[in-house]
């Protein structure tokens, strides 16, 4: 028996792969070695090659100390936590990465760094009226960490600024529930502590996701204009 035509055994097995993919196959003479467009074989062959790229788009990666908020066309969907995941590409869903492990920090009356003199608005935050209708200077540092990454995303806007605003309102509170020796006095620990508790309290109400690590009274005296003054008042005190 003759060897069979190579032409026709090519022709052949294109007719039954283009049948599988929808194709017509390659139809003509021998001379009409080559298709005037893609098989569909190479159709099929390329939807599923994109088909899996867009699908390898969806694998990510949440490092140690942070936390992966997956969001399911704009909505909640679930949080991951550190190691590989995989989720639906774009558009379907989308992943954000929060640190939940650093730790944040705010001021109040002041602002840290050699070139960032206190302006007017510092000046505000810093000053603050006692019980006893004196006004101390009292600069506040605060450090926090994000306790839950889904509410810190969806429940406040501007989670930082609500932090900031809640801090200095707590302190203003607790300034001025007391009077001014004692804040300046003995009764620095106790006003940390009262801040941190009314602070944290707020904070949970707002549902911000925020969690408070630490409260530090950096500073607490009288106003500039007067501290020549006050400084004598203790003096003569003493003596």
């Amino acid at each position: 028996q003759t060897p069979p035509d190579l032409d026709e055994l090519v022709r052949s097995l294109q007719d039954k792969f283009g049948g599988l993919f929808g194709g017509g196959g390659s139809k003509g003479t021998a001379n009409n070695k080559s298709p005037s467009g893609p098989s569909g074989a190479n159709s099929g062959i390329l939807v599923g090659l994109a088909a899996l790229i867009w699908m390898a788009s969806g694998i990510y990666i949440v490092d140690e100390g942070n936390r992966g908020v997956i969001l399911r066309f704009g909505k909640y969907h679930e949080t991951t936590l550190p190691g590989p995941h995989w989720r639906f590409p774009r558009p379907i869903d989308s992943a954000m990465i929060i640190n939940v492990d650093q730790q944040r920090f705010i001021e109040i009356g002041y602002r840290s760094g050699a070139n960032q003199q206190a302006s007017s608005g510092v000046r505000k935050e810093a000053l603050m009226l006692t019980e006893d209708e004196n006004i101390i200077d009292v600069r506040l540092a605060v450090q926090y960490k994000v306790k839950s990454a889904q509410d810190y995303i969806f429940n406040v806007r501007a989670p930082e600024v609500t932090l900031k605003q809640s801090a200095e309102s707590a302190l203003r509170s607790v300034i001025g529930k007391n009077k001014m020796d004692f804040v300046l006095t003995e009764g620095r620990s106790e006003v940390v502590a009262k801040v941190e508790g009314n602070l944290q309290a707020m904070l949970d109400d707002y549902e911000t996701g925020l969690i408070v690590s630490s409260v530090n009274l950096v500073e607490a005296q009288p106003p500039e204009e007067v501290q020549g003054a006050f400084s004598d008042a203790i003096r003569a005190r003493e003596d």
